[in-house]
């Protein structure tokens, strides 16, 4: 019978002894968000980034049912190769564990192990948040009442911009989730630098970031996250032409097709993929590797 406890991996267990900075990171990339080999290649780069900067990674995911915080080499790779790999939100988290299944966390259930493991900062390339038509369907990501209730800073470059983004900016205000732009005043829109939408709060260095966090823990009467939206510079963007081109375009093959719910995302980024000829990919990578760096920095400044 499997113990059901968090398995540290060895990396990462000797930091928290050192109280070394570490950094979360997510596994549903290397699963569910990336196309294989490239997959398997940006997650030892994430790694290699955070690293640099100066921070310890800790990629969570499960393995036969067992939470790990810090994948080691064979075990990313196994979830890069395995077609038998569930997403996993945290509601998902204990019927997975139970039936010993393998599984990719999601930025909630990421974000709810990092909390449990002691980890404040965690990188992803982009948020879940309200989707499209959901007023009459009520679909949005899990990630948003995650954020109410989670203390993590989260580096992201906003929320996907295949979602209602104006939607997820309301719903995370209403959440009490603290969003501040790195940079900006602008909430950055995925593959895009710039999603049309204003922000009250921007800082301008991690130091900026690590002084947010040590305030809230100082009131201590406010426990949900603080988002920090890491925009693109705008030369490194999708051309926003070809990027709202693709976008209708996907968005009339989820009606077409029927997709809903979870599988909404990987059907929208396989298209961009496919559509754009691989230039999403570049971006989405991109992405990532700047908010590794950034989460690294801030974890290394608290």
């Amino acid at each position: 019978m499997i113990n059901h406890v968090i398995r540290y991996g060895a990396h990462v267990a000797t930091a928290q002894e050192a109280g070394a900075p570490i950094v979360a990171l997510e596994s549903t990339i290397i699963s569910h968000g990336l196309p294989r080999p490239a997959n398997l290649t940006v997650a030892k780069e994430i790694e290699a980034t955070v690293r640099a900067a100066g921070a310890v990674p800790a990629t969570i995911g499960m393995i036969r049912g067992e939470i790990v915080v810090g994948l080691d080499e064979d075990e990313i790779a196994h979830l890069a190769a395995s077609d038998d790999v569930v997403k996993l939100s945290v509601r998902d988290l204990a019927p997975a564990a139970a039936t010993r299944r393998d599984g990719a966390t999601t930025v909630a259930a990421t974000s709810a192990v990092a909390v449990k493991a002691g980890i404040p900062v965690f990188a992803t390339g982009g948020l879940g948040g309200v989707h499209r038509g959901a007023a009459s369907t009520f679909d949005e990501s899990a990630d948003l009442t995650a954020l109410s209730r989670l203390p993590i800073a989260i580096v992201c470059a906003g929320v996907k911009s295949i979602l209602d983004v104006g939607a997820t900016l309301e719903r995370l205000e209403t959440l009490g989730v603290s969003v501040v732009g790195y940079g900006t005043s602008r909430f950055p829109g995925f593959y895009l630098t710039d999603s049309g939408f204003d922000l009250d709060w921007s800082v301008d260095d991690a130091e900026g970031v690590a002084g947010i966090i040590r305030a809230a823990r100082a009131h201590d009467v406010h426990g949900g996250a603080l988002v920090v939206a890491n925009p693109l510079p705008v030369d490194e963007q999708l051309d926003p032409a070809l990027h709202d081109r693709v976008l209708a375009e996907g968005l009339a093959g989820l009606e077409r097709e029927g997709v809903t719910g979870k599988d909404v995302t990987p059907y929208l980024l396989s298209h961009f993929h496919e559509a754009t000829e691989g230039r999403s990919l570049d971006v989405n990578v991109r992405i990532i590797l700047r908010n590794a760096d950034l989460a690294a920095r801030i974890a290394a400044a608290l």
